[in-house]
């Protein structure tokens, strides 16, 4: 696939700098940018059309399932993974209705986002994706 270009969107930096320190450990993946609420990404997706676009939910301006939705219908080639404080299994349906295609809790982020972000990009269903 070449370089994978990744979006990074969460209202806090420290969340967002926690996940661009796990994802920077690949030399095949970029992150393309960053966003702090749902309005931001859908912008920046439009612009920078990333192959990967990670979402919180719960964000000011727009939250995550309706930024979800405008970013698969604007940028359909964009990948979104939900990465939530939220674990139940009514948030992850909700979230794969939204569009998502892949869902990660934020206490298991450590050890299931490369495999999630892989999984999608090579077109494989993970147990977190």
């Amino acid at each position: 696939m070449g370089l994978v270009r990744i979006l990074i969107v969460d209202d806090h930096e420290l969340v967002r700098r926690g996940v661009r320190s796990i994802l920077v450990t690949r030399p095949e993946w970029e992150i393309c940018g960053e966003a702090s609420d749902g309005s931001d990404a859908v912008e920046k997706a439009r612009d920078l059309k990333p192959d990967v676009v990670l979402l919180d939910i719960t964000m000011p301006h727009m939250n995550g399932l309706d930024a979800a939705r405008i970013i698969r219908r604007d940028v359909p080639r964009a990948k979104v993974i939900i990465l939530s404080q939220y674990e139940g299994a009514e948030m992850r349906s909700r979230a794969l209705e939204a569009g998502a295609q892949g869902y990660v809790s934020k206490s298991d982020a450590s050890r299931q986002l490369l495999m999630a972000i892989d999984s999608l990009i090579n077109n494989r269903k993970s147990d977190s994706a």
